[in-house]
């Protein structure tokens, strides 16, 4: 049996095991039921408390994502503003270079135009100038020789170059010569020699000429360098220093047409020239001339002195040749009896030689029959041994 009191009125009673059992059964279930609500309704509120913290946290995360995103936002513009600021300036810096690289260009190429136009205007009125000259002087000599016979043309040519030269002679040549060659003596003549003196009457210069000329209705057309030839060996037979062909031959040619040809790659000292050279040849080669005369006055009395000595050479020469002749023909005389001493101590060296041989025999002989012995005589010989010891015997 139990007993218990009762919490309200404090009675007390007893019960049995079963009904003991039965109430602690029913208080542990509504303990239990209590405890369990007690616990259901804790758990509620903290479910409750933490769904709200939750949404809370939540919420301050939404609203802090927000804001980071919105300041993300506001410094993305900031930035993107700054960038379009950037790329405007740069925009605009590349075109103002670009501008000023352009009016540079503008103007540079306008001052490149300008000086192409003024350079095609000088060449212009240069080549322009040149071809109305050039065509002047066609036209002169195409009028010149339609004017003159074929015959007449190398002698007109010839009187021309004349009338230039005289024209100047008094002013610039007052002790020249300039005429015809008539001498044919070596069987061929040029057209005109010039030569120039000093005041001492030394030449400074000299030049064979020749002038050559030909219509356009020659059948035969001739070239400049079919006279060459003969124009040096003219120089060469009437020793001048210098040849010149005066020729209106090949009017076409650049090369004739320039002004002074030089030719000494073929023959030295030579030259050819339009007649419009005529006088600037002479000039050059005279002025060339009168610079080297120094040194040719300076190599004429190297040579004078290398003639002296020469000449001091030349006697010594025949000095040193005579001598050489008289002490030859001594030394060979001389030589000659050396020859016949030598020939007789030869032959007394030989005639000593085989006196010494033969005293060398006597000697040899005499030591051989002074060694006889009959012991030595009858060595090997029985008989003979035996006959000079029976006659010793008997001595």
């Amino acid at each position: 049996m139990h007993e218990i009191s009762c919490p309200h009125c404090h009675k007390a009673f007893k019960i049995d095991e079963a009904g003991y059992a039965d109430i602690a059964k029913q208080v542990r279930d509504r303990e239990f039921e209590k405890q369990l609500n007690d616990r259901l309704d804790l758990a509620e509120r903290e479910k409750e408390n933490a769904l709200a913290l939750l949404k809370e946290k939540t919420l301050n995360e939404i609203r802090l994502a927000a804001a980071e995103k919105d300041q993300s936002i506001e410094d993305l513009k900031a930035q993107l503003k700054e960038r379009e600021f950037a790329e405007k300036l740069a925009v605009s810096e590349a075109v103002k270079a670009i501008e000023k690289e352009r009016d540079e260009l503008r103007n540079g190429l306008e001052k490149v135009n300008l000086e192409k136009d003024l350079e095609k205007k000088n060449l212009k009125d240069i080549y322009e100038i040149k071809i109305k000259d050039r065509e002047e002087q066609i036209e002169r000599l195409r009028d010149m020789k339609a004017k003159l016979s074929t015959k007449m043309l190398g002698e007109t040519l010839e009187q021309h170059c004349e009338n230039e030269f005289n024209r100047i002679r008094a002013t610039a040549f007052q002790s020249a010569y300039f005429e015809k060659d008539n001498d044919a003596s070596t069987g061929s003549k040029g057209d005109y020699i010039f030569k120039d003196l000093d005041t001492s009457g030394h030449e400074i210069v000299s030049i064979m000429f020749e002038m050559k000329n030909e219509s356009d209705t020659t059948a035969t057309k001739k070239k400049n360098e079919d006279f060459l030839k003969e124009l040096d060996k003219d120089r060469n037979e009437k020793k001048c220093e210098y040849a010149v062909l005066v020729s209106l031959l090949e009017p076409e040619s650049e090369l004739y047409n320039t002004g002074i040809v030089d030719v000494s790659h073929r023959y030295p000292k030579m030259y050819v020239v339009r007649p419009q050279f005529f006088l600037q040849i002479i000039s050059l080669l005279r002025n060339a001339a009168i610079s080297s005369l120094q040194y040719k006055a300076e190599l004429a009395l190297v040579k004078a002195q290398s003639i002296d000595v020469t000449n001091f050479e030349s006697k010594l020469e025949d000095f040193k040749s005579g001598f050489a002749r008289n002490f030859e023909l001594a030394s060979r005389k001389f030589q000659t009896a050396i020859d016949e001493i030598d020939k007789s101590i030869s032959h007394l060296e030989k005639t000593k030689e085989a006196l010494i041989n033969s005293d060398r025999n006597l000697r040899l002989a005499n030591d051989r029959a002074q060694d006889v012995t009959v012991k030595k005589l009858t060595r090997g010989n029985s008989t003979m041994k035996a006959m000079f010891e029976q006659a010793g015997g008997e001595s």
